[in-house]
């Protein structure tokens, strides 16, 4: 019970970052995209909460996981510059929509595992 707590205390954290960056004022000019941190917020509380159900596997929420930083990594290489044009924002929606395909394709595929937290069968 306790991981599932904690991993949801996690989820709970980024979200509130997220829109914690979201009421950030943003000076002129400056690279903005509250819109793809909100979703990659909510995108990492899916994660987590398929791996504390049993849905994920340790290996699809490792996979899972490693495709976010890959689009974090993608969304710093578009702020470098000061500036997210529209062709960057819809290359990080392209990664985001793929992302969550790929999230729910691997909560569903039937593999679990035990659920966060459980114990094993006396």
């Amino acid at each position: 019970m306790h991981a599932v707590l904690k991993t949801v205390l996690a989820a709970a954290a980024l979200a509130a970052a997220a829109l914690a960056a979201q009421a950030q004022p943003v000076p002129a000019g400056a690279a903005s995209t509250p819109r793809v941190d909100a979703r990659q917020a909510r995108q990492h509380a899916r994660i987590a909460d398929g791996a504390a159900s049993g849905a994920l596997t340790p290996h699809e929420r490792r996979r899972l996981h490693r495709e976010q930083q890959a689009i974090r990594h993608a969304e710093a290489q578009a702020k470098a510059d000061g500036t997210v044009t529209a062709r960057e924002r819809r290359r990080l929606e392209h990664l985001q929509n793929h992302a969550s395909r790929d999230i729910r394709r691997q909560k569903h595929d039937g593999q679990t595992t035990a659920p966060r937290g459980a114990s094993a069968p006396a």
